[in-house]
């Protein structure tokens, strides 16, 4: 239910609706009148970071959160919801304002698959605020990313899920969470640029990583929990169908 207008008292109505502070201006009792929105707003928030690129299977992270993206676009458009997109990286990379319709839809899916970044840095927390200043009314709200940023953005995440629906969805590489045997490897942040060498055939290296992939689910999962945000996560050699279709039951 939505604020539409203040109107004169007529016999009959609730007088929990009595709107004291016109009503004290004009001397006699006016009520706030609400009407039922029908129509559901759908954000997408896109990460656009130079980490999306990586990928060891079939597909990067990009691919994937282009998919997922789409998928949950074209779902909006079915039900005649309006849907908007930010694109974000370490700062708001475009927004594309909620609306209705194919034409609206098709830009939209053409701006996920060609769309070029600025930056190839990450920056959720900047991102979600942006959110909350552009976006007046409700919504629902999909936050597309693999979630790899040392900022604290739990704060903002709260904020943005006390006047929006918030839903993060994240999408990850195998290969992030468990470093194959395959000797020295040469590695370069996709973010920062900085290049590394790794000894993979070194049992404590590996287990060195894994341990850091553990306490990064860890401590995004407690950001979740205590912004109370639904989430799910989705790597990038599985089926993200099945884990939305587990998502979406959850929340019903």
């Amino acid at each position: 239910m939505a604020f539409s207008e203040v109107r004169e008292y007529q016999y009959g109505d609730d007088i929990r609706d009595i709107e004291w502070n016109v009503t004290a201006r004009f001397n006699k009792p006016y009520i706030k009148v609400f009407e039922e929105e029908r129509e559901l707003t759908v954000m997408l928030l896109v990460d656009v970071s130079g980490s999306l690129d990586f990928g060891s299977h079939t597909q990067t992270k990009r691919d994937m959160v282009t998919e997922i993206a789409a998928t949950l676009a074209f779902s909006a458009i079915q039900n005649n919801d309006k849907i908007g997109v930010i694109f974000f990286s370490d700062h708001i990379e475009k927004f594309i304002p909620p609306k209705k319709g194919r034409k609206h839809i098709l830009y939209i899916i053409r701006e996920l698959l060609d769309f070029k970044p600025k930056s190839q840095r990450t920056n959720i927390q900047q991102a979600v605020e942006y959110l909350t200043q552009v976006i007046k009314r409700r919504c629902t709200c999909f936050v597309l990313s693999d979630f790899i940023d040392e900022r604290d953005f739990r704060q903002p995440l709260t904020i943005a899920n006390r006047k929006h629906d918030v839903v993060a969805i994240q999408v990850y590489d195998r290969r992030i969470a468990e470093l194959p045997d395959v000797g020295l490897m040469r590695i370069r942040d996709a973010e920062t640029g900085h290049l590394q060498w790794v000894d993979t055939s070194s049992s404590a290296v590996r287990k060195a990583h894994s341990q850091w992939w553990r306490q990064q689910t860890e401590r995004l999962s407690d950001v979740f929990t205590r912004s109370n945000v639904d989430y799910v996560s989705v790597r990038t050699d599985q089926n993200y169908v099945t884990a939305l279709r587990s998502l979406f039951a959850q929340r019903t």
